[in-house]
């Protein structure tokens, strides 16, 4: 990806003074690369270290956690007639409500009930207007859309930017 910049230097730049920056930009960026690549590489082996360890903690954290979740079930009214949580030596553990979301009866689908919603409750039908930004910038060229641009308050405007593409080393 090319790297942008806005110029904060402005004045009589010699082509020696830009030959001399895009050098060290190309060096840094070498340099940089290599670090990165050490870095990975070192972070690689390290996951390939642990990982089997960790890998085995994950399964007893997930069958613990089955074992945990199936005894509260099954003693939820004991455990949790007051409160939805209960306090241990470890932890604590408990139901908690989820977000609500809506779903359909049995022999209903979500297109039966939008029409009976519309007969009924037609308050809760969203209608949402927003300008189709993306087809008049694809048809700014098109005979009958480029005039009324101007004339409905809309221009097409093309940003540039600077940027820096290096060429690509083997290492």
């Amino acid at each position: 990806m090319p790297k942008k910049a806005d110029p904060k230097i402005s004045g009589n730049i010699t082509i020696v003074q830009f030959e001399e920056a895009l050098s060290q930009y190309a060096s840094s960026a070498t340099k940089e690369a290599a670090i990165l690549f050490r870095i990975e590489t070192e972070m690689g082996r390290i996951k390939e270290k642990y990982n089997s360890e960790l890998n085995h903690l994950q399964t007893k954290k997930n069958d613990s956690v089955e074992i945990l979740a199936a005894y509260c079930k099954e003693q939820k009214d004991t455990l949790f007639n007051r409160r939805r949580s209960l306090l241990t030596v470890h932890g604590t553990v408990g139901f908690r409500l989820c977000t609500p979301k809506l779903k359909t009866l049995k022999g209903h689908s979500w297109t039966s009930v939008m029409q009976k919603v519309k007969e009924k409750i037609p308050a809760y039908i969203r209608t949402t207007e927003e300008l189709a930004k993306d087809m008049l910038i694809a048809d700014r060229m098109n005979e009958k859309i480029a005039p009324l641009l101007n004339e409905i308050g809309l221009q097409v405007v093309q940003d540039e930017a600077f940027y820096v593409e290096l060429n690509k080393i083997v290492m």
